[in-house]
């Protein structure tokens, strides 16, 4: 049931998490690192599993980013084993509930074929779902994103650049910008997600680490969302909301 304190009219249809702290959970349990991911788990499909009844429409997790290779070797291989497990394990149960499941991030060598495959059956086997469109950010970054989106756009010879030039090479165009940003662990950064699509965005900051982030934090959350005032460059109000560029109208007027 929707808590009392949220309107169920202001629920963001975006929401994207940095699930940060699965480390130092484990840590603090004196456990391998490599155990704070694997509790990781229960709390993104407990999140997970909320948004979709609260009515969010996108939801995007930032699973493995392009600085990521630089951890120690075994977790490294750890968390590509995991992600491969995770797909495995759940991309049927999230058939059955009609969540569509989609891939953003490069594709390079680093990411085993085999995992690749992985991805491609999960996106095939729900790309005509109609429910909430589950995002995972693998071998993703922000940077990455827009170096590759410029790389494709001076490939197809276009001779000028717009805003929505460029929103139309992201990996995933149909994206919408997100409403709300969380990140979990109390660390105040973007650590380079989502870079272009989130200039609008609200950020909310939780000092709770991932494993033990559930479905009151993610309340806790849109209420805080929902009590901020969005002017996107006005005066209050929807008024300035951005266009589907996620441009700013009074940076463009």
């Amino acid at each position: 049931m929707l808590p009392s304190d949220l309107d169920p009219g202001r629920i963001p249809d975006h929401i994207a998490c940095v699930m940060d702290g699965n480390g130092r959970w484990a840590e603090q349990r004196n456990l391998p690192r490599t155990e704070g991911h694997t509790a990781g788990e229960q709390s993104l499909f407990e999140v997970l599993d909320a948004a979709d009844r609260l009515g969010v429409g996108w939801f995007t997790v930032y699973a493995f980013s392009t600085e990521n290779w630089r951890r120690p070797v075994d977790e490294v291989q750890f968390l590509l084993r995991f992600n491969e497990e995770i797909l495995l394990g759940r991309q049927q149960e999230l058939h059955e509930r009609d969540i569509r499941i989609r891939f953003i991030g490069r594709r390079d060598r680093r990411v085993p074929r085999r995992l690749v495959r992985r991805m491609d059956e999960a996106a095939a086997l729900t790309r005509d779902n109609t429910g909430l469109t589950f995002t995972i950010a693998f071998n993703y970054g922000g940077r990455a994103e827009l170096v590759d989106a410029v790389q494709r756009i001076v490939d197809g010879g276009v001779k000028r650049v717009t805003e929505k030039t460029i929103a139309r090479h992201l990996y995933d165009p149909e994206m919408p910008d997100p409403d709300l940003v969380i990140r979990t662990s109390g660390e105040y950064r973007i650590s380079n997600f989502l870079l272009w699509e989130l200039a609008y965005s609200e950020l909310v900051f939780s000092d709770v680490l991932w494993p033990d982030f559930g479905r009151e934090n993610l309340y806790e959350a849109i209420k805080e969302y929902q009590d901020r005032d969005r002017r996107y460059g006005g005066v209050g109000g929807p008024a300035g909301a951005s266009d589907a560029s996620g441009s700013d109208p009074a940076d463009t007027a």
